[in-house]
C-alpha cells in the first residue's frame, strides 16, 4: 500500500502544476481525466503484484513458511480440483538418496586410457577406481579403446551411466568427467607423464611407485589399465570397492538397458533359453591361430590378418599342437557335439551371444540341425531397433551381456574376457548355472568319438562326468604364486564378495 500512496502523492502533484497553468479549461478537464487514469492504471497494477506475492507466500507456506500462512483460507486450494485427483493416482518416486562424499586431501589427477573389449575394459574400470580410491586421488571417467581391432568410436558414456558411476562412488573417490581447466593446459602442452603399469601388482606398488609420481606431475596417466591389480593377496576392502564398481556403480546406459529388457522378455516367451557365447569370430581365430575346419583361403586369410597387427605378437602358430593343448574356441560343430553329450534340450532356445560367425551358415549348419531354434538379437529385434548399436561393438556386446546374465545356463566355448567376467557376475547373482567346458579333455574325447574309438554312449558319459563339477559352483579361487597369469582370475570368482562363507566353498 505504501507504493500506491507514493504514486498517488505524486499524481496530485502533477494535477497541481496543470492546474495552476493559464490552459483553457476543456485541456485541463482532459488533463485531468488523462493523470486519473493513469493513477487508476498504477493502482490496478499494484494489486495485481501484491495479490501474486500473497499467492507465492501462501504457496511457500505450505511447504516451509510460517505457521499463520498455513491458518489462511485460500480461494487457491487445489482439495477439490483435478490436479489433486492427478496427484493422488500418480505414486510417489521417493527421492534419490545419494552417499555422502568422502571428505580426503586430494594428491592428484589419476587418467587412464583402457585396452581391448568390452569386459577387458570394464574390469580394468574397477581396478583403476580403487587404486584411486586407495591413493586418495581424483579419477577422471576413463577413456575407452577406439584403436582396438573393433575401431569402436563409443565413450564412456555411451555405454555405461555416467552421472550414476560418478554419484553411486562418491562416498569412496572423486570422479570428474574432464580435468579442470588449469590442467587441460598442461596436458595440452604435453606436460604428462604417461606410462603403463607393471601388471599383476598390489597396491603397494600403486602407493610406493604411482602415487610418488602423481603427487610430482599433478597428472599421471596410465596409457593400458588390463590386469594392473592382482587376483590374489589384496586387502579385503580392495576386493570388497572392485566388486562394488562392478555390480552396482557400472550401469549401462538406459537405452541399452531397455532394449535388452526386450530381448529377455521375448525370449522368456517361448521358455527356457541358454545363452551361447560362440567365440568364432574372425578376429579370434585369425590372433589365436586356431584353424580347425578351415578351407586353405580361409587359413590363408585368416595368417594375414595376424600378420597385419602388430601388437599380436605370436605370428607362427601351429594349430593342431594348440587346439590338443585345449587353447583354442571350439568350433561350432565341437559344440554341437558337445551340447548333445551333455543331454541339452533340443527344445531349448539357444541364443547366440557373439559377433559374425566366421565361416557363416557353412560352419553354423551341424549345430542348427541339431538345435534349430537358435536365435540372435539381431533375429529378435527389428533392424531399427539396433540401428543406433551398428558398428559400435560395445554396445553390441552390452546386449549380450545383459541377456547372459539372465539366461538359465551360459555356456562359454573360450575363456576370454566375456566369459570369466559373465562368470563372475552370475555368480554373485546366486552361483546361477554356467557350464565352464574343458577343452583340452573335449577335443580329445571328441577326436576319440569321430575316429571310433568311443561309441556315443561312452563320449556321452565322459562329457557329463568331466562338467558335474564345472557348472559354476562355489569354489576357491585358485591361487598360484608368482604365476598370476594362470591362476584363476579375480572377476571370474570374486569369492570375496559371495555368499555362502568360505567355509562352504568347495576346492578346486
Amino acid at each position: 500500500m505504501c507504493s500506491v500512496e507514493g504514486l498517488g502523492r505524486k499524481g496530485g502533484i502533477r494535477m497541481g502544476v496543470m492546474k495552476g497553468g493559464g490552459g483553457g479549461g476543456g485541456e485541463r478537464v482532459e488533463k485531468l481525466k488523462s493523470s486519473r487514469m493513469k493513477l487508476w492504471m498504477i493502482r490496478a497494477t499494484t494489486s495485481v503484484l501484491l495479490w501474486t506475492c500473497i499467492v507465492q507466500l501462501t504457496a511457500l507456506g505450505e511447504t516451509w513458511g510460517p505457521r499463520v500462512l498455513k491458518g489462511w483460507p485460500s480461494c487457491f486450494s487445489h482439495q477439490d480440483s483435478s490436479v489433486s485427483v492427478i496427484e493422488d493416482t500418480v505414486p510417489s518416486v521417493p527421492a534419490r538418496v545419494l552417499p555422502p562424499k568422502r571428505v580426503y586431501k586430494n594428491n592428484g589427477y589419476l587418467m587412464v586410457s583402457c585396452n581391448g573389449g568390452l569386459n577387458q575394459m570394464r574390469a580394468a574400470i574397477c581396478d583403476m577406481v580403487t587404486i584411486a580410491r586407495y591413493l586418495n586421488v581424483t579419477l577422471i571417467v576413463p577413456e575407452l579403446d577406439k584403436t582396438s581391432f573393433w575401431a569402436d568410436p563409443s565413450e564412456f558414456q555411451d555405454i555405461f551411466d555416467v552421472d550414476h558411476f560418478i554419484t553411486s562412488l562418491r562416498d569412496e573417490v572423486r570422479i570428474l568427467k574432464e580435468l579442470p581447466h588449469r590442467l587441460k593446459r598442461r596436458v595440452e602442452m604435453g606436460l604428462v607423464l604417461s606410462m603403463p603399469p607393471v601388471s599383476w601388482s598390489d597396491i603397494s606398488y600403486y602407493h610406493n611407485q604411482i602415487l610418488p609420481l602423481i603427487q610430482k606431475y599433478k597428472v599421471v596417466h596410465l596409457n593400458r589399465t588390463d590386469a594392473r591389480l592382482a587376483n590374489n593377496g589384496q586387502p579385503l576392502d580392495i576386493q570388497k570397492l572392485r566388486c562394488r564398481v562392478n555390480f552396482n556403480a557400472l550401469r549401462f546406459t538406459s537405452q541399452i538397458e531397455e532394449l535388452g529388457k526386450r530381448v529377455i522378455k521375448l525370449l522368456r516367451q517361448n521358455g527356457p533359453f541358454i545363452v551361447l557365447h560362440l567365440r568364432y569370430e574372425m578376429d579370434m581365430l585369425a590372433f589365436s591361430g586356431c584353424t580347425q575346419g578351415c578351407n586353405n583361403e580361409e587359413v590363408e586369410e585368416l595368417t594375414r590378418m595376424r600378420y597385419a597387427y602388430p601388437w599380436w605378437k605370436e605370428k607362427i602358430i601351429n594349430s593342431d599342437l594348440k587346439r590338443k593343448d585345449g587353447l583354442c574356441p571350439l568350433t561350432p560343430e565341437e559344440t554341437a557335439l558337445t551340447l548333445k553329450a551333455l543331454d541339452i534340450d533340443t527344445s531349448y532356445q539357444i541364443y547366440i551371444a557373439a559377433g559374425e560367425i566366421y565361416g557363416g551358415e557353412r560352419r553354423m549348419a551341424s549345430l542348427a540341425a541339431a538345435y534349430p531354434k537358435l536365435v540372435r538379437k539381431e533375429t529378435l529385434l527389428e533392424a531399427s531397433d539396433l540401428r543406433f548399436f551398428q558398428n559400435h561393438s560395445s554396445q553390441m556386446a552390452a546386449l549380450d551381456y545383459l541377456v547372459s546374465l539372465e539366461s538359465d545356463i551360459f555356456i562359454p566355448t573360450y575363456d576370454g574376457n566375456m566369459a570369466k567376467v559373465v562368470e563372475g557376475h552370475r555368480r554373485f547373482l546366486g552361483f546361477k548355472q554356467t557350464i565352464l567346458l574343458d577343452r583340452r579333455l573335449l577335443v580329445d574325447l571328441i577326436d576319440q568319438y569321430n575316429g571310433g574309438s568311443l561309441n556315443w554312449d561312452e563320449f556321452s558319459a565322459a562329457v557329463k562326468e568331466t562338467h558335474e563339477s564345472r557348472k559354476g559352483q562355489p569354489t576357491k579361487r585358485l591361487v598360484i604364486p608368482d604365476r598370476p597369469k594362470e591362476e584363476d582370475y579375480f572377476y571370474a570368482n570374486p569369492e570375496e564378495c559371495l555368499q555362502p562363507s568360505y567355509g562352504q566353498l568347495s576346492s578346486t
